[in-house]
């Protein structure tokens, strides 16, 4: 059973609904998309939503017969808007049909890694040696079986402005220092010392969430899992069509980064609202935006 079954509200199903649900599926797909795979073989994938932008999905082959076979699923919820628009490499996972995305984003300091959605898309344009279709950004969204809500930091309007300006600052600083500036490394290692020394200063007399707004990073073996504390920008609550459980959608902004994230009512602690920050562990999925 998969783990984040339940972050789209089927969190009590056993094996025999499974199944029951996965023929469903392959007898009523709210989508079909068929494409060759890696190696040339016909590859499909089938999805049906079970509420606003989320469902399952199911990826395999066709047999001489016409019949499906599943190779494997997984659950899904989609973004609403693009989240970076930084290049992205795409590598294939070792044990299955399956793709994940790898950028290197300065925003959140880290290596981005997401499971990749729409693979098909991607086999299409892999068939042409000069892609027709460039990247036009990454729409990310996420799946979380474990969250809650903190109230967020009150700081004046002036401190916002500055600070949006330094975060600038020092995403140029840090493209550089990737170049080999020199003097961008230098002002880096400064700017890590004074907040090092603010940090170790305000820790002695201060709760830690009160000076660290958001962050990410990674979380747990899995590349593509992350621990993340952001703003909540908007909420909204839908309905599983089936279970009739309740699952908040959040759009989150977290170190600079707008993405989405799906989770259970049930596994939510506190009440989400715009201005509150979301902290929790995240299953990160993305969707290359191709250009028309």
């Amino acid at each position: 059973m998969h783990k984040f079954l339940r972050a789209i509200g089927f969190s009590n199903l056993n094996k025999k609904e499974l199944d029951n649900i996965i023929a469903d599926i392959i007898e009523h797909p709210t989508v079909l998309k068929v494409a060759e795979d890696s190696e040339g073989n016909e590859f499909a994938e089938m999805s049906k939503e079970y509420g606003e932008f989320m469902g399952i999905s199911l990826r395999g082959t066709y047999r001489e017969d016409d019949r499906f076979e599943v190779d494997y699923y997984y659950p899904y919820f989609c973004g609403k808007q693009i989240s970076t628009r930084e290049k992205v490499e795409i590598e294939k996972h070792a044990e299955k049909e399956s793709y994940a995305g790898v950028c290197d984003e300065v925003r959140i300091g880290v290596t981005l890694i997401f499971y990749l959605q729409n693979i098909v898309d991607y086999f299409a344009e892999k068939k042409y040696s000069l892609s027709l279709h460039p990247q036009n950004g990454v729409i990310l969204a996420a799946l979380s079986t474990d969250g809650k809500i903190l109230l967020p930091i009150n700081k004046p309007e002036n401190k916002n402005r500055h600070q949006n300006g330094g975060t600038r600052d020092r995403n140029c600083l840090i493209a550089a220092a990737r170049e080999g500036d020199e003097d961008a490394i230098e002002n880096l290692t400064l700017e890590d010392m004074d907040t090092y020394s603010m940090l170790s200063r305000r820790v002695a007399h201060e709760d830690v969430l009160s000076i660290v707004e958001s962050y990410f990073m990674p979380y747990g073996i899995e590349s593509d899992q992350y621990s993340i504390l952001g703003e909540i920008m908007d909420v909204s609550l839908v309905q599983n069509q089936v279970t009739l459980e309740n699952i908040y959608c959040l759009d989150i902004l977290c170190s600079d980064i707008s993405f989405s994230v799906c989770i259970n009512q049930k596994d939510l602690l506190g009440e989400p609202q715009v201005g509150r920050r979301f902290k929790g562990n995240i299953w990160m999925q993305g969707s290359i935006n191709y250009q028309d």
